[in-house]
């Protein structure tokens, strides 16, 4: 057991004296990230420190005698109807060993993680200032390692990566494993650094660039705070994701609204100052925002046209089968010349059509439905890591309409870990609150 006494109280947290099993292999497991990228384990690790952290805690007793929330079991049924779909895909094309192989590691580092992370801390509590501390300290280090990684682009250091050698022995598109450096990307026809740090995707990079600032802001001590904020606004502005940065100061409002108590009034004040701003321009709402579209499109004209194909011939093909989908990607969409985009390749919405059908749709939109709803009552109950947590979720929704949902949770699983630990506590919160109020004097 690793024991760190006299550094305890600030690198882990203030008031930790002691860590749980879990508490201690969640925080190690966040806080070693660059390990575990430069050693290219992530995709299979991440699932296998919290699922078997949950099948060591999992109790039957505790699932009677605790309510385990709505939004829990509505990401089991999303993992389920995933697999489900990938079975019948599977059946249809004819049974091949590694395909099965491939469409069960999905299933492990994708939905069903995220159902993992969840319910982890209902079955074996996890407290949000461990996590937090963590995730701090992982986005301070984004600092260090972007600062590493332009020195090696300017000297020429590092080429176009390379596979570690354990995730040559591990199944799956290599791709997602390949430790890949910064280089110049064209942004408005300026090249400028990008990097995708410790993801495969520089988007999946904004994305975690938002959440991690969203968490650090409920981190305690005040320069391990500065330095991890620091570090998230580095990696977002590195990860050169237009719909990250538009998502990153619209997270921030929404967070800002919940604390400051008026997030209802949001809606009336935004749909009041549009339509003040059409008419005194003399603009309609498509006119008015036409122009930011199209700068944003402007900016990485290619990537859009490119998108927006992909997501066209995704739908197209949903449509051939559309109650179940088609279970595995079965074709790509042409862009030009001899390339080629696999069909579900940006859209979570569309790829989910695409391989899940409507049913699978449906098991999704449930899942993050209740689970923002979760985060919002609490948040409208006062607790503050809520109302962050509703934020992240907003911007989380808005992004998987550009990337995956199942490509960056294995990702993102900081994330959900830290809301299961937020969601948890605060429904503890809540039923102490209920409890008093019942032996109260009236």
């Amino acid at each position: 057991m690793l024991n760190f006494p006299a550094l305890r109280p600030k690198f882990i947290a203030q008031d930790s004296s002691t860590l749980s099993r879990s508490e201690r292999v969640i925080y190690w497991t966040i806080v070693l990230t660059p390990l575990w990228w430069l050693l290219g384990i992530q995709p299979l690790f991440y699932p296998a420190v919290v699922i078997g952290l949950l099948a060591l805690h999992f109790s039957f007793d505790q699932i009677v005698q605790k309510s385990i929330p709505a939004y829990v079991w509505a990401w089991l049924i999303m993992s389920i109807a995933m697999l489900w779909t990938a079975a019948l895909g599977i059946n249809d094309m004819g049974f091949d060993l590694q395909v099965a192989a491939a469409a069960v590691v999905t299933f492990i580092k994708s939905y069903f993680l995220i159902f993992a992370c969840l319910a982890l801390p209902f079955f074996n509590p996890v407290r949000v200032e461990v996590v937090t501390r963590a995730i701090a300290w992982m986005s301070a280090g984004y600092s260090v390692t972007i600062a590493i990684q332009i020195v090696m682009l300017v000297l020429n250091i590092g080429g176009n990566g390379y596979v570690p050698p354990l995730a040559q022995v591990l199944p799956g598109d290599k791709g997602s494993l390949l430790v890949m450096f910064a280089n110049f990307s064209p942004f408005l026809g300026i090249p400028l650094p990008r990097t995708v740090l410790y993801t495969p995707d520089p988007p999946i990079l904004g994305v975690c660039a938002i959440l991690c600032f969203l968490i650090c802001l409920g981190e305690r001590d005040r320069g391990l705070r500065r330095f991890a904020l620091v570090g998230a606004v580095a990696a977002l502005i590195v990860s050169a994701s237009r719909s990250a940065w538009v998502c990153f100061p619209l997270s921030l409002l929404i967070g800002v609204c919940l604390e400051s108590g008026w997030f209802r009034q949001l809606s009336l004040w935004i749909t009041s100052l549009t339509l003040i701003g059409c008419s005194i321009f003399g603009l309609t709402i498509e006119e008015l925002l036409q122009k930011p579209v199209e700068g944003f499109n402007q900016a990485r004209a290619s990537s859009s046209q490119e998108r927006a194909i992909v997501v066209g011939k995704t739908l197209e093909a949903w449509q051939e089968s559309p109650w179940i989908g088609w279970g595995l990607i079965r074709g790509k969409a042409h862009l030009y010349e001899d390339t080629y985009i696999t069909l579900g390749s940006f859209s979570t919405y569309a790829a989910v059509l695409y391989l899940n059908g409507i049913v699978g749709f449906i098991a999704l939109i449930s899942a993050m439905l209740l689970t923002l709803f979760a985060a919002y009552q609490a948040a409208m109950q006062g607790n503050l890591s809520c109302k962050w947590a509703f934020a992240g979720l907003i911007a989380l929704y808005i992004l998987c309409n550009v990337t995956p949902l199942s490509w960056m949770a294995v990702n993102l699983w900081f994330f959900f870990a830290w809301l299961g630990a937020v969601l948890n506590q605060a429904k503890l919160q809540q039923v102490r609150f209920t409890s008093w109020e019942q032996i109260s004097p009236s």
